[in-house]
């Protein structure tokens, strides 16, 4: 069985790279440069997204041409330790608002049944809830 060994120009990323470039830049590279450009360009983990949309726009009655790219996916880089505090407060904000909502909603339905019984806690004080909820649902 005979191996063949592959050219390192005839791999897809290597033909988009050149492609690219004038031709007698293309040309310049040895072997030897293209194999590492070849690893640096094919193991970019960052390069990998759920979205990826780039694109150049040329400005009408001017020489300027403008790209734009928009990038999403999972953020898989290692955050920095300010970026890792403003994660945390962020997820203890959305936790504590997230208890408070339904410590409320709680509070609410108790609420609710209580007054559905007839239980009056605070003789001759309403808070009004049982007669909108009444008028809205019932």
């Amino acid at each position: 069985m005979s191996h063949l060994k592959k050219n390192i120009k005839d791999e897809q990323a290597i033909k988009d790279l050149l492609s690219k470039m004038p031709k007698s830049v293309a040309e310049s590279f040895s072997e030897e440069q293209l194999t590492h450009l070849f690893t640096i360009v094919s193991t970019r983990s960052w390069a990998k997204h759920s979205m990826d949309l780039r694109g150049t726009v040329k400005i009408p009655f001017y020489s300027w041409r403008f790209y734009y790219v928009f990038l999403i996916g999972k953020n898989v880089r290692e955050l920095s330790r300010q970026e890792a505090r403003m994660s945390l407060f962020i997820k203890a904000l959305i936790i504590t608002i997230l208890l408070l909502s339904c410590t409320l909603l709680g509070i609410l339905i108790l609420y609710l049944i209580k007054s559905a019984l007839g239980i009056d806690i605070f003789p001759h004080y309403s808070f009004g809830l049982w007669t909108w909820f009444k008028e809205l649902a019932l």
